[in-house]
């Protein structure tokens, strides 16, 4: 006992030597900037995640009575706080403002609740600082249906140009720029790219928020001007959301630290994972999916939002997410399924104005429910081209959607107006010179880029707080 202790404070005195941070954020207070590693200490990405894998690992030896063993997220996450510390004005403005506001508090900290141990983990797997689990607070207040007037989606807030440079599907029928993990993945990756393109984690944040391009300008301004490059000496330069990002995490990071200081409670989450995957290769309808999980539509979307039609598409690469123990209830009720997974299927338009209504008719359905299943506006028809999700046959009951219509189908609508004729109900012919107002609606974006879409506005995307 007396050699394993010694062994423990050995490595202890290490963790304590080579990260104060990590340290004294262990301790439930939050960090002194005091004590923090300077804003402008710059260490290669794979150097610096070496040392903060190996820190970790003298921290959460257990193989004693004597160890130190994490009991939740919430202390693994205090455990790997590695990003210097900000402490201004702007910092004690937004600790106020979450502090203020328990009920708002609760409400991300219970959302978070279901997607917090895998980020925590895929930080960790990477040697990364954990309090960037904490972003999805200031981006999205981990809703992952979030949505920005500049077209930002998920839990993360891509943009579609961004969403698209690191691999995530936007088709019809999925968006993955909010599934938790692939857009989990992809945000780690970018933060990973702007590290090693800044050295610095505050500017990498900054540049997740404003674009790399921006922030590179930011910097070469100042070095013209023989002024710090770190992100207090540019912040000056930068728009006010993006000035007020990193505060915004500090502040958050803090609460998490030390919650019973500022009045709050957050909720107990295991140190386990939540959910577990399972691969679908059918066809299956999220009412069925939900139904045989044995969970509520709005639980089964909270795992799976990057499904945007009332069918999930069978292939080989879908998966969708369960709590654990509904996995086992959704294989089992599945295997005993007696009835057709799914109940829609596809079809493309050839008529150059093909109605909703007369749809609805030959599938033997109603307009609302063709325009609810397939996001169709109010008052438009279908552009001919165009892709639609009809109510399937009997001669379509066992033919799943085709991988190419999965990732290729596209929507198009015009504006819906009545035909005009003459008092004898002839249809009036217009002339070439005339105009016809039939701009359509865009239903794909034009592609952003993130520096771009966010430099164009002081508020481009949804935030909270």
């Amino acid at each position: 006992m007396h050699e394993t202790t010694m062994k423990f404070l050995a490595l202890a005195a290490l963790a304590v030597l080579f990260s104060p941070v990590l340290c004294q954020a262990m301790d439930g207070a939050p960090v002194s900037s005091a004590i923090s590693a300077p804003a402008t200490t710059k260490l290669p990405f794979a150097e610096a995640g070496t040392l903060y894998k190996a820190d970790r690992a003298s921290l959460l030896i257990d193989d004693s009575a004597d160890g130190v063993k994490e009991t939740d997220v919430w202390s693994r996450i205090r455990s790997g706080y590695a990003i210097p510390d900000v402490d201004n004005q702007l910092v004690a403005k937004h600790v106020t403002w979450y502090a203020t506001r328990p009920d708002y508090i609760a409400r991300t900290t219970a959302r978070a609740s279901h997607y917090l141990f895998h980020v925590v983990q895929e930080l960790e797997k990477r040697g990364m600082p954990t309090e960037l689990a904490l972003l999805p607070f200031i981006e999205s207040a981990f809703n992952p249906q979030a949505f920005s007037s500049a077209n930002a989606a998920g839990m993360w807030q891509f943009v579609p140009g961004t969403g698209r440079d690191f691999n995530l599907k936007q088709t019809m029928f999925k968006d993955d720029r909010r599934g938790v993990v692939a857009s989990t993945d992809a945000a780690l990756t970018y933060l990973q790219k702007l590290y090693g393109m800044f050295g610095d984690w505050q500017l990498a944040l900054a540049a997740y928020n404003w674009g790399e391009g921006s922030v590179q300008k930011a910097i070469k301004k100042n070095q013209s001007l023989g002024k710090p490059t770190d992100f207090e000496s540019l912040a000056e330069l930068m728009p006010a959301e993006t000035r007020n990002y990193v505060p915004k995490l500090q502040a958050v990071k803090n609460i998490i630290a030390n919650p019973s200081q500022y009045g709050i409670t957050l909720p107990l989450i295991d140190n386990q994972p939540y959910f577990t995957t399972v691969d679908k290769t059918s066809d299956i309808d999220l009412t069925i999916a939900a139904q045989l999980a044995e969970l509520s539509v709005a639980e089964f979307k909270a795992l799976n939002p990057q499904f945007k039609r009332p069918v999930i598409t069978g292939n080989n690469k879908t998966q969708i997410l369960l709590p654990k123990e509904n996995a086992a209830k959704f294989n089992l009720n599945l295997a005993q399924w007696g009835h057709a997974l799914s109940t829609w299927t596809t079809l493309k338009i050839t008529g150059a104005r093909e109605r909703i209504e007369t749809l609805a008719s030959r599938f033997g359905t109603t307009a609302d429910v063709l325009r609810q299943a397939n996001n169709i506006p109010q008052k438009t028809r279908l552009r001919a081209g165009s892709t639609i999700l009809v109510p399937k046959t009997s001669a379509s009951l066992n033919v799943d959607i085709s991988n190419e219509i999965a990732d290729n189908a596209t929507m198009l609508f015009e504006a819906d107006r009545p035909e005009r004729k003459h008092a004898s109900g002839r249809p009036i012919k217009l002339g070439k010179g005339h105009r016809q107002l039939t701009a359509p609606i865009a239903l794909v974006k034009a592609r952003v880029g993130r520096g771009g879409a966010r430099a164009a506005s002081k508020s481009l995307k949804h935030r909270s707080g």
